[in-house]
């Protein structure tokens, strides 16, 4: 009788080789790589939202300095500079957890505005450290050089680069929308700040607080179920 053939065996899978114990801890070594992965994402989220709240209370500091609802002194004049300084921070949390899905878009209109609110900085330090100290007619002189030109240039920037980004943030979705049109409307009258009343650009500031604050708030709660 001829004899049979054996038909040949087909491999079986590794994970067939393994024991219920190294099944069991190749789960939780999955798990804690999980885990430790969105533990930055979390950590991120929190000092996003933390510098977000200081700068929201700072720019209501500032309404209520030029409101004169509270005494304007070296102290309030010298925290004025931080709130753009501590609003970096919300705008890095925000494009890293959400802007980056834009795509080009998103990344170009991040540091178009980041570069924006940096030169924002040198904007408050010029407003609130120098001109507060010199006499209006030196001001007049400073602002009709190349001085003012460039805190014309800057404030222009701060427009588009918050328009963009917002428009970037409203793209990649997951953002609320509420707080990012307050954002872009706080922001219209601070970049137009030597064209607009006093009360308007008093409003504001604290449209763009409570904007700030909402955003932080919001994306603090979001870090809640990434560290879990």
């Amino acid at each position: 009788m001829p004899a049979r053939t054996a038909e040949p065996r087909r491999p079986q899978s590794l994970i067939s080789f393994r024991s219920p114990a190294e099944e069991a801890q190749h789960k939780e070594n999955s798990t804690t790589v999980r885990s430790s992965a969105a533990v930055p994402s979390a950590a991120l989220y929190r000092l996003a939202s933390v510098a977000g709240v200081g700068s929201a209370l700072i720019l209501l500091v500032n309404a209520a300095k030029r409101s004169a609802l509270i005494a304007t002194t070296d102290l309030t004049q010298l925290l004025a500079p931080v709130a753009e300084i501590l609003a970096l921070g919300l705008v890095v949390g925000l494009f890293i957890g959400f802007g980056r899905r834009a795509g080009l878009f998103g990344t170009i209109a991040f540091v178009i505005n980041f570069v924006a609110l940096a030169s924002l900085v040198g904007v408050e330090v010029v407003i609130n450290l120098v001109f507060s100290k010199l006499p209006l007619i030196t001001i007049i002189d400073l602002r009709a050089g190349p001085l003012g030109l460039a805190l014309v240039v800057s404030s222009v920037l701060f427009l588009l680069g918050t328009l963009a980004f917002v428009i970037s943030l409203v793209v990649a979705r997951g953002v609320p929308r509420i707080p990012l049109a307050l954002y872009f409307i706080g922001a219209v009258p601070i970049a137009l700040r030597a064209f607009v009343p006093e009360w308007a650009l008093d409003l504001g500031l604290v449209t763009l607080a409570a904007a700030i604050a909402w955003l932080a708030g919001w994306l603090w709660m979001r870090a809640e179920p990434t560290s879990r």
